[in-house]
């Protein structure tokens, strides 16, 4: 087994080394620009590699950086599969890997896109107003707040400890890190609209999976769970047909919306409308979500990227240690990590191909 090479320093490293894996196996690279440069002024691009058939209609979709920093990890293990086992995918079966669903967050090493919105609590219903979260409002000042200090710092600390308290740790999260559309410059923001690269997914899925009868889903993620360890999260509930299909693939699935999983329960996570995307097919899906650090250590990281974004100087001294402490939290250049991400991965990859390459009959979804 060839081993997996150390995460890239930046985007624009990582995004290179996946184009040239791409053009090595002569994968069909589709790229759609993103308006907005990164920080060196770089290109930003959410960058498409499609191997086997293009009219396949048994296709395994992988997609990097819905949590921009997140893709660090994310990419490593898209560019090591085209690499080194495009020569494993069954032919007639499509694999279709995008890379940097959220460039802007990859490049600027924030977990949220230049809206400071989280691209999975984005996908809400936007006809109708979106959820409220009113117990985020009460602690909205202490996780982000004005000055990022020691006293300040501390004060907010007792401010979240108390909640804890009243919340439980489970309920905590649930109200930090479901969804909140009041706050723009808080933690877990969904936005007031969809963002571009929702609507860059809506019209690319539109042209790309509308004749697609079977489709396997992988979205990859870091930063919670222990160490290493790859989670496979169901964006549906336990005893639903997808839950079911995921289950028989991967064994040991873990529904989200039913408080199984390291995940709070998510409003506007992108694969709880995959349907929409590919509506004509059967949809096996779920999030991987490799862990990293503690959870504290990961809430702090995210409080003080969106300090530093709401009331500080993304371009000034403070933003390198942040951004350095935040990337941390999300990607370990620990080689046993990323080795462990890749032996997980590549079983995940393995159980989908084999088990789309087994279904022969058409859909009745």
């Amino acid at each position: 087994m060839t081993p997996i090479e150390p995460l890239r320093r930046t985007y624009t490293h990582a995004r290179q080394a996946f184009l040239a894996a791409a053009d090595d196996v002569g994968a069909e690279v589709t790229t759609d620009v993103h308006p907005l440069d990164g920080p060196a002024g770089e290109e930003l691009a959410v960058d498409v590699a499609w191997t086997g058939p293009r009219a396949a209609q048994r296709v395994l979709l992988v997609v990097s950086a819905t949590h921009g920093v997140e893709g660090f990890a994310g990419s490593a293990l898209q560019s090591h599969w085209l690499a080194h086992h495009v020569v494993d995918q069954p032919d007639d079966v499509a694999v279709v890997h995008v890379h940097a669903f959220n460039p802007y967050g990859f490049a600027w090493v924030r977990r949220v896109n230049e809206d400071n919105v989280d691209l999975n609590r984005n996908f809400v219903d936007w006809d109708h107003p979106p959820p409220t979260n009113a117990d985020y409002g009460r602690l909205a000042d202490a996780l982000v707040p004005e000055r990022w200090d020691d006293e300040s710092r501390g004060a907010a600390v007792r401010v979240l400890a108390e909640a804890t308290a009243e919340f439980g740790m489970a309920g905590m999260q649930q109200v930090v890190s479901g969804g909140q559309y009041d706050h723009p410059t808080g933690i877990f923001y969904g936005g007031a609209g969809p963002v571009w690269s929702h609507r860059w997914l809506r019209g690319w899925a539109a042209d790309t999976l509308s004749g697609v009868a079977h489709l396997g889903v992988v979205d990859l993620h870091t930063g919670l769970g222990p160490w290493g360890h790859g989670e496979l999260i169901s964006h549906e509930h336990a005893g639903s047909p997808g839950y079911q299909r995921a289950t028989a693939w991967w064994d040991e699935v873990r529904s989200q919306l039913d408080g199984e999983s390291v995940s709070a329960s998510l409003t506007g996570d992108w694969l709880g409308v995959v349907g929409q995307l590919a509506p004509n097919a059967e949809i096996t899906a779920a999030a991987l979500e490799f862990g990293t650090v503690d959870t504290l250590t990961v809430l702090d990281a995210l409080r003080a990227d969106a300090w530093l974004h709401a009331h500080g100087d993304p371009r000034s001294p403070d933003a390198t240690e942040i951004r350095a402490q935040l990337r941390a939290a999300f990607a370990d250049d620990d080689p046993a990590w990323l080795e462990a991400l890749w032996e997980r991965f590549a079983w995940v990859a393995e159980r989908a191909l084999t088990n789309l390459t087994d279904v022969r009959t058409p859909s009745t979804r």
